[in-house]
């Protein structure tokens, strides 16, 4: 079998050789415009080694070859062409499914951005997931979780359950849209028995938009040991659900605070 081509690499080439030419007659700005549209013509230029050109010679495989051709280049450190992610995108969410069974982290993060929120792929996500996966890989999948958290809910009602990256599902759970008071009740007891990720949890609750998390949040704001930056969050998300908070504060003394203030003063100076 040939070796993968590494049809950027030629485009480089051909590219390098194109702006010697050229040298001095165009701006950095004027490059920035220009190498995409010079990108999308060698597309479509018959290259000799493979008999078409690049867009033909990727269209001409079947699903199975393009995951396979996307394996080999990694396995044998040829660059993985934009061209190849294109035409693979084009492809049904089936076709890409088998690249979520690899090991490598750099496949799978290709293969989640290539997939995106489909609901076909959240079995394998949230398997991923359980499997404590690559951070890289685990904010991949979880970034296209968050863009379809109806269809996400149970996974992440599941995974946060067994004590899988408890943030990670509640900003998950937190962007459902469909009112459920599974979801609701799971947020507000995370609210109420945080720690340092109150100020973060807090903002779940807003994001979730149920007015019911704001006698929660009314009373930990009233709390005399909360610091300034955990009062602005609490703060927030009492507004965003529809409430007010009016008592008056004195964070004067509060290290967040001066430190705040500080910076602001900086900035300005």
């Amino acid at each position: 079998m040939d070796k993968p081509m590494d049809f950027d690499g030629l485009f480089e080439e051909k590219l390098q050789e194109y702006m010697r030419r050229l040298k001095g007659r165009h701006t950095e700005e004027e490059w920035e415009e220009i190498i995409p549209r010079l990108y999308k013509e060698f597309a479509d230029t018959f290259i000799p080694q493979v008999g078409c050109t690049p867009k033909e010679y990727y269209a001409a495989k079947t699903d199975g070859e393009l995951t396979d051709l996307l394996i080999r280049h990694k396995e044998e450190g040829v660059p993985v062409s934009d061209l190849l992610c294109r035409e693979l995108s084009t492809r049904k969410t089936e076709a890409l499914l088998p690249l979520l069974k690899e090991h490598d982290p750099a496949i799978l993060t290709l293969a989640v951005g290539l997939i995106g929120p489909s609901e076909q792929a959240f079995e394998s996500y949230f398997e991923l997931l359980g499997e404590g996966m690559d951070e890289g890989v685990c904010e991949a999948v979880c970034e296209q979780l968050r863009e379809n958290a109806d269809a996400a809910k149970e996974g992440a009602l599941a995974l946060f359950a067994r004590g899988i990256l408890p943030e990670q599902m509640l900003e998950i759970l937190s962007r459902v849209q469909t009112p459920s008071d599974e979801v609701f009740a799971v947020l507000l007891t995370a609210f109420k028995e945080s720690g340092e990720e109150m100020p973060v949890r807090a903002g779940y609750l807003a994001s979730y938009g149920d007015a019911r998390a704001l006698p929660a949040l009314l009373e930990v704001i009233d709390r005399e040991d909360i610091n300034y930056l955990e009062y602005r969050e609490l703060k927030y998300a009492i507004e965003a659900l529809g409430g007010e908070y009016t008592r008056q504060r004195d964070f004067s003394e509060d290290p967040a605070f001066l430190e705040l203030q500080n910076h602001v003063q900086n900035a300005s100076s």
